[in-house]
């Protein structure tokens, strides 16, 4: 039974939540199960928050993340709140204002995601989406057709070419760290 579980942490404001259910959307576009789950620290935007995600291809039994396969960490202080239930083995996505002891064994890739989408694409809000791009090209947890059909099913109508190009921005970040 292949079962993978994300958690996308960041600060409220950032779109986590709707990328978990993005996320969500796609493995299911992929004929996968997936349950999405989020929480959020004590401020609504700027606090740490998360958004969980569940992807098998058997039923889900428990629909929180116990220990993770994946940490995506856009936010240092939500690198700090929620790296401890990342698996010894598992895959950590930073975006490259994010530290880590030295000492961490996970396989990290850091990139700039926060800056990829305000300054290359000049939009803040994509954040998530060019996160989105950099999880999949380094996990492969979904289908890259699958993610765009759930990406421009959530998006506001007016934003899918922005939303298009955050996404391929994302896939080039994520080879670009994978090749370092």
């Amino acid at each position: 039974m292949e079962k993978h579980e994300v958690r996308l942490s960041g600060s409220g404001g950032q779109g986590l939540l709707l990328a978990g259910i993005i996320l969500a959307e796609a493995a299911i576009l992929d004929g996968k199960n997936a349950v999405q789950t989020q929480s959020y620290g004590p401020e609504a935007r700027g606090g740490a928050s998360k958004s969980e995600v569940l992807i098998s291809e058997d039923v889900i039994d428990f629909p929180k993340v116990r220990v993770c396969d994946v940490l995506l960490s856009l936010t240092q202080k939500s690198y700090e709140q929620y790296n401890h239930g990342l698996k010894e083995d598992g895959i950590l996505i930073l975006d490259s204002s994010v530290t880590v002891d030295a000492s961490v064994k996970n396989r990290i890739f850091s990139m700039p995601i926060i800056e990829t989408a305000a300054k290359v694409l000049g939009k803040p809000m994509v954040t998530n989406i060019v996160a989105l791009g950099a999880i999949v090209e380094v996990t492969k947890l979904v289908s890259d057709a699958s993610l765009e059909a759930a990406v421009l099913s959530r998006v506001p109508k007016g934003t899918e070419e922005l939303n298009k190009r955050a996404l391929s921005l994302g896939y080039e970040i994520a080879r670009q760290s994978m090749n370092k």
